[in-house]
């Protein structure tokens, strides 16, 4: 695939396939830090050793270890637009620091988009793995298994008391960083969030943004992932943000059920209000936007609005982001015409749905 393709191809695998638990958990994600043994890490490295990077990359892709995962293709960040960037970044398949730093780095895609792995970002390789729904143990196998086969050319800055070597000393250890996008909008509602959120942190993990570090959580979306990345094994981060995971999952549905029972028509009319909005409106903008379709998704999951599938909050999620806007629409945009075009979308996504 090309990038044209990578940019235009609006949906990714994770947008629009189910997964188990997706009613809460929107998508899963793991990704390994790496770094080559004997180059310095990115911030130190010259211009030369980042290419010798790049060059090594290119030449692990070809190994037969790599090919049996998949095709994959390598994108020079200082080849992509910046627009275009936005939208890998939109994507959730490339981190913000790519996007504003393109110098001597780099993105691999597979053709499905489940696993990017982005080159010359803080570390020499980040490995990302991305499913649809709750799906660690899966996305974990994964990404040990793009590690093993990049590892057959390439050889890994490790240390045999400390692990994986890292750019950041909180990587260190396994490099693993394992995260879940979760939808807790009846939390937010109940005001139970703060709580939940202070007693997540107690044990370890963390609670973000959308895309990741130093970005708001919007549309009710909060991205829970591990701190710890020494002194436990895979397995174990695995396992214990599996178990969080599952007791947020409960929290969420007790707080759903304690809505329909206390503030059904409360809930019912703010449901049907965002509905309208959302097949009305001539202007949205992306807080408003985020916001109806958390209410929307809600209402579907509740059975309060029907017809209209589930997968609707991630597509629109995504396909309104101001880049991917742009691109859909062919021309850059002002802020003011984006919230005019965001709008006209989803009136139309909607508008085929009821047709």
């Amino acid at each position: 695939m090309s990038l044209e393709d990578f940019v235009h191809r609006t949906s990714s695998y994770w947008m629009r396939a189910d997964g188990p638990e997706d009613e809460m958990v929107m998508s899963t994600r793991v990704r390994l830090a790496r770094n080559l043994a004997d180059l310095p890490f990115p911030m130190l490295a010259t211009e030369g050793q980042m290419d010798e990077v790049l060059e090594r990359v290119n030449r692990a892709l070809r190994h037969p270890s790599v090919q049996d995962l998949g095709h994959f293709e390598m994108l020079p960040m200082n080849r992509v637009h910046e627009l275009d960037r936005e939208v890998l970044m939109e994507k959730h398949l490339i981190s913000p620091d790519l996007v504003e730093h393109p110098r001597r780095s780099a993105v691999v895609l597979r053709d499905d988009e489940t696993i990017s792995i982005m080159v010359g970002e803080e570390d020499h390789l980040r490995i990302q793995c991305l499913f649809p729904g709750l799906q660690l143990k899966p996305a974990w196998d994964m990404a040990s298994r793009v590690d093993d086969a990049l590892e057959a050319t390439l050889d890994w800055a490790y240390d045999e008391k400390r692990g994986y070597l890292t750019a950041c000393p909180t990587n260190v250890g396994t490099g693993m960083r394992a995260s879940v996008m979760m939808h807790l909008p009846a939390l937010v509602m109940t005001d139970q969030i703060r709580r939940v959120l202070h007693a997540i942190s107690q044990v370890g993990l963390a609670v973000r943004g959308i895309y990741g570090e130093g970005t708001e959580a919007v549309g009710n979306l909060f991205q829970v992932s591990n701190q710890i990345t020494l002194g436990q094994s895979e397995e174990e981060i695995v396992h214990n943000l599996y178990g969080v995971t599952r007791q947020l999952i409960e929290h969420e549905r007790r707080a759903r059920q304690l809505l329909l029972e206390q503030n059904r028509p409360e809930l019912e009319d703010r449901i049907g209000r965002s509905y309208g909005i959302l097949r009305y409106a001539k202007r949205l903008d992306s807080k408003e936007t985020m916001q109806r379709l958390s209410d929307v998704r809600l209402g579907i999951d509740l059975g309060i609005i029907t017809g209209v599938p589930k997968g609707i909050l991630k597509e629109l999620m995504v396909l309104t982001r101001p880049a991917l806007l742009q691109t859909y629409e062919g021309r850059e945009l002002s802020p003011q015409e984006r919230d005019v075009h965001r709008a006209a979308l989803i009136r139309e996504r909607l508008r085929a749905l009821s047709a």
